[in-house]
């Protein structure tokens, strides 16, 4: 079984099926990509002018993911994924009626609750319209990449959102933290809600138009296939807030939403999110955990004893580096369990890091 911009797709799904069970298969995960060999003169497609066009447009789209994938050598468990992008318009916060603003590269929501209390709202009309037409492109889009991947490579499943970060977009990051405060208990109830009467049903859909074009798994943003339903949970609001409030707050949101999947790796996005790491590695329904140190600051290799609690705790880990720094890595770090994601320049240099992860690699 192969795929076209994926030759070995069949052993690198055994390899995922390993590493998800913590099991030894000669080296670390390791993603890689670099630029294929004998690609140097392709070129990609015109940028449409209207930025809509560059989320939305079929035919630009085609030609962009055609592009993309001719181009990459994918090494490891890197995986060719046919996907529009992240803007945003997909998310829970859009399928609730906030506007999306479409930029060149992401798009922001405009809050829809923001005026007054939390409680004044009633979390009962919180409802997707699944016969709505933009849900009906959401879907169409899925489909259309479940058909574009087709042979070729694996389709995506939408970003559409996390625990506290959708009612943070409908409410205001800040109207939020006064919420936290002022109304605890509402903030609970109306994350609860979301998980359990929104979130799921969007994910369930979605879940059913990609399962079979990604050999009955799927592939959420983070671009990590597993062989069922998988996503990447988060929260970044709690960037601003203690771990004690997060327990409070967000902890039952958090392990409903774990208990509607098979996998799990957990986005932990900034190091002020870091404090979170010791009751997050608690979950029994966590699988693994992304470290993310955030824009701006140092390599997560940097925070050495963040990466060390969490394989002490028997999780998964997630992490993003540059090449340079996967020795460094292999070095410090079991490889037992160890996901590393990075690029090279080119083909040649991605081969070349594959082979020294072989070499490097331990389990301890």
């Amino acid at each position: 079984m192969s795929l076209l911009y994926k030759p070995d797709w069949e052993k690198t799904m055994e390899n995922y099926k390993a590493w998800w069970a913590g099991e030894d298969f000669g080296r670390c995960a390791l993603s890689v990509t670099g630029r294929r060999t004998g690609t140097e003169k392709l070129t990609p497609p015109a940028l449409p002018d209207r930025v809509e066009d560059r989320w939305l447009d079929y035919d630009y789209l085609h030609a962009k993911n055609e592009y993309q994938m001719q181009t990459t050598f994918y090494g490891g468990e890197a995986i060719p994924v046919w996907t529009p992008g992240h803007p945003g318009w997909a998310g829970l916060k859009a399928l609730l009626g906030a506007k999306y603003v479409l930029k060149e590269t992401t798009g922001w929501a405009k809050p829809t609750m923001a005026e007054g209390r939390l409680s004044d709202y009633d979390m009962n009309s919180l409802k997707v319209d699944f016969e709505g037409a933009l849900w009906k492109k959401i879907a169409a889009m899925h489909r259309f990449s479940v058909e574009e991947a087709r042979g070729k490579s694996l389709p995506y499943l939408s970003a559409i959102g996390h625990t506290g970060d959708t009612l943070a977009g409908l409410r205001s990051t800040e109207q939020l933290l006064y919420d936290m405060v002022d109304e605890p208990e509402a903030v609970h109830d109306f994350d609860l809600y979301i998980i359990r009467h929104v979130w799921k049903p969007v994910f369930d859909r979605l879940f059913d138009i990609v399962k079979d074009g990604a050999f009955g798994g799927c592939v959420p943003w983070m671009h990590i296939w597993a062989p069922g339903r998988c996503f990447n949970p988060s929260n970044d609001f709690t960037y601003m807030i203690s771990s004690e409030m997060y327990k409070d707050v967000f902890w039952d949101s958090l392990q409903e939403n774990l208990s509607m999947l098979d996998y799990t790796i957990y986005h932990v996005d900034g190091v002020g999110a870091f404090k979170h790491v010791d009751m997050l590695c608690e979950l029994d329904g966590i699988d693994g955990l992304q470290i993310l140190p955030g824009a701006g600051k140092p390599s997560p290799l940097h925070y050495m004893d963040v990466l060390k609690k969490v394989q002490a705790a028997g999780k998964l880990l997630h992490i993003s580096i540059p090449a340079r720094e996967v020795k460094d890595a292999l070095e410090n770090l079991s490889s037992k369990g160890l996901y590393i994601s990075t690029s090279c320049e080119t083909e040649e240099e991605a081969r070349a890091l594959l082979k020294l992860a072989e070499r490097e690699s331990r389990y301890y």
